[in-house]
């Protein structure tokens, strides 16, 4: 039979077809396993580094076992006690009817249509249980994408550690300088919050007056990059507000007070 035939040949392609399909499927069910862990390090890498303690050369294992990671019910600042923390999904809980809210136009996430009633936070205490730090994630829209951050505060929960985002598809360059160590060193030391509990971060279109009144509570804008230093200003008022961890936040002040004076 000849071997040059239209139907020899299609049934090479068929076969060739099927070998390949069945070794980058079996690849990708395989490379999972690691896939995931891989993520879960990147992760936990990134809260680390937003709060700080992240060292070069150590292990990241190590160093992220000095935090509590626990679920909070967003609407009351409860511990969610029945929600496992190591398989909480926050993104796959936004999507769920069940674990969902609507966001209404007007509350200040602009573009994010809903979002988990759940939340998880990280926490690093001292031996004697006093909190030293709290890791809150926080996302919100910029000018091309959704922008997935970590916030670390300081014992006070007011005084801000760091803040860097760890994925977002903004323009390298403008929004895309959110990645810039430069910008992110702005943050740390700047106060959430002012004297009267009110939200008080802000940033600016601009750059910050060194002269201000305000200087500790303001940041650098992005230059030529309006729309994601609007975004990033605006997930900050609603995440660290009423409907984001505000009642988590006031709650854990008064357990803080109640606990260790």
């Amino acid at each position: 039979m000849d071997n040059e035939t239209i139907s020899k040949t299609l049934i090479v392609a068929a076969l060739l077809s099927i070998v390949c399909s069945t070794f980058v499927s079996s690849s990708a069910v395989l490379l999972r396993p690691n896939q995931a862990k891989n993520k879960d390090l990147d992760r936990k890498k990134n809260i680390l580094m937003a709060a700080g303690l992240y060292e070069e050369g150590r292990s990241v294992e190590e160093l992220f076992g000095k935090f509590e990671i626990r679920v909070i019910d967003l609407a009351t600042g409860a511990y969610a006690d029945d929600m496992d923390a190591s398989t909480f999904d926050q993104k796959k809980a936004s999507k769920s009817p069940d674990t969902n809210i609507e966001i209404a136009p007007g509350d200040g996430l602009s573009g994010i249509k809903q979002r988990s009633k759940f939340a998880l936070v990280y926490l690093s205490r001292a031996g004697d249980g006093t909190l030293q730090q709290l890791v809150l994630p926080v996302h919100g829209k910029g000018l091309w994408s959704t922008m997935y951050g970590f916030l670390a505060l300081d014992r006070n929960l007011t005084t801000i550690n760091g803040f860097a985002f760890y994925q977002h598809g903004e323009t390298p360059g403008l929004g895309g300088e959110v990645d810039n160590p430069r910008w992110k060193a702005q943050w740390v030391g700047k106060e959430a919050f002012g004297a009267d509990g009110g939200i008080r971060i802000e940033v600016l279109k601009g750059r910050v007056n060194s002269g201000s009144p305000d200087l500790k509570h303001q940041v650098d804008g992005l230059a030529g990059a309006t729309i994601t230093t609007r975004g990033i200003d605006n997930l900050l008022q609603y995440w660290l507000g009423k409907n984001g961890f505000g009642p988590f936040l006031s709650r854990i002040k008064m357990e803080e007070i109640k606990t260790h004076g």
